[in-house]
């Protein structure tokens, strides 16, 4: 007998109904995933609010911050660029900056806010943080937790033996050559660097050490110079296993709280209650950034004490590597051209902590000279025709900074 199909399916009136929700107001937040190909309205939403994002965990600040010294605001009428005389106010717009910080013989000589930003709030450092890092290695070979620069990674971290990074030691790290594989490729999102970031979206419990485990070796340790998130990961795991602390707690000891910051801080963690990401999208504050800034620019002293060890500053600032001239507009634009203990460096002397995007701090120790950029760079697919170069127009404000 023929099968009578007709009443195999319900009729659509006598499907499950899933129930309804009550429309009630709720938050839509970007998808975290996304982090580093958002566009220029979701940058400015969402560099405020990573911690909403992602795991974090505060950096603590003391308990007597220390006075903001102001002295006469900086007489910058206008700057040069392309030929044509441009103010401050112009340049917070035409580069969608969100906070900017002139720092001189440390006093503040100018701070702007802009894209919604406030004083108080953090924003993300992004790769900014890889240079912060470095201040406490610093501060772990003073206090003997690293016994060198020198020491295999896998001295603190024996679970990468057989690795990529079996070879490698704590200052090829700080200094991009692990030579280990990675792709560092921002609008590719099967690159190492987005797949990163989904593991950190996704919050999976050591997901990105997991990774890392899994890259091979491309280059002999210490003979190549590549940009590398990777690397500072593990600088960071490497200072936690060293130091026996989280990374947040160090930073709070030892730089932080020295030095009289006046908000709380947050690094993004891998997971919840897990690693901090050592090497980006950390939250601080506009003028904190300033502050630990202003640390460096003094050689690594704040009020007549020592917060880093005499000569790591120096030693920060001292040429590892030769930046290829074909790395990335930027670093042409701002006139780097070295790569020093997670900073990058200038052959005038100038040190800088760069992050995506826009974020930018630097630093002339000899001119006692500081400037913070906090903006919204577009990502490449929401680059317009006439795009300017953002930061040969950073590096022109600098320069009349400078005088």
């Amino acid at each position: 007998m023929q099968r009578d199909t007709m009443t195999s399916n319900p009729p659509p009136d006598s499907l499950p109904i899933a129930p309804t929700r009550t429309a009630e107001p709720r938050v839509h937040l970007p998808r975290s995933e996304d982090f580093l190909l958002w566009s220029p309205p979701l940058q400015a939403y969402g560099y405020r609010i990573v911690d909403q994002l992602f795991a974090t965990r505060t950096i603590r600040r003391g308990s007597a911050p220390r006075p903001v010294v102001r002295g006469p605001e900086l007489q910058l009428p206008h700057y040069t660029h392309g030929g044509e005389p441009r103010t401050v106010e112009d340049f917070m717009d035409r580069n969608a900056v969100a906070g900017l910080l002139v720092v001189r013989d440390g006093q503040v000589v100018l701070e702007r806010y802009g894209l919604g930003l406030q004083p108080g709030e953090r924003w993300s450092t992004m790769s900014t943080v890889k240079s912060m890092t470095a201040l406490l290695v610093g501060a772990a070979v003073r206090d003997g937790a690293i016994a060198s620069v020198d020491d295999p990674v896998v001295r603190y971290l024996p679970q990468l033996q057989g690795s990529g990074y079996a070879g490698v030691t704590v200052r090829q790290l700080m200094t991009m050559c692990s030579g280990v594989a990675w792709s560092e490729v921002y609008t590719d999102k099967q690159s190492d660097v987005n797949r990163y970031s989904k593991s950190l979206a996704d919050k999976v419990p050591g997901g990105v050490l997991a990774m890392l485990q899994a890259l091979p070796s491309e280059h002999r340790p210490g003979s190549h110079w590549h940009y590398n998130t990777g690397d500072t990961y593990l600088l960071g795991c490497v200072l936690c296993a060293a130091t026996g602390q989280t990374l947040a707690d160090y930073m709070a000891a030892k730089v932080w709280q020295p030095c009289g910051m006046e908000d709380d801080a947050y690094y993004t963690l891998e997971s919840d209650g897990g690693q901090e990401i050592a090497g980006s999208r950390a939250g601080m504050s506009l003028r904190d950034m300033g502050r630990l800034a202003a640390l460096v620019a003094a050689d690594g002293v704040v009020d007549g004490q020592a917060i880093l060890p005499p000569g790591w500053v120096n030693a920060m600032a001292t040429r590892a590597f030769d930046i290829p001239e074909d790395f990335h507009p930027a670093r042409r634009s701002l006139g780097i051209t070295g790569y020093g203990y997670g900073w990058w460096l200038t052959d005038d002397g100038a040190m800088l902590a760069m992050g995506h995007s826009g974020q930018r701090i630097y630093i002339h120790r000899a001119e006692q000279l500081v400037v913070v950029n906090l903006a919204v760079y577009p990502e490449p697919r929401y680059v317009g025709a006439h795009e300017h170069d953002r930061d040969g127009e950073l590096n022109s404000f600098i320069q009349a900074c400078r005088g």
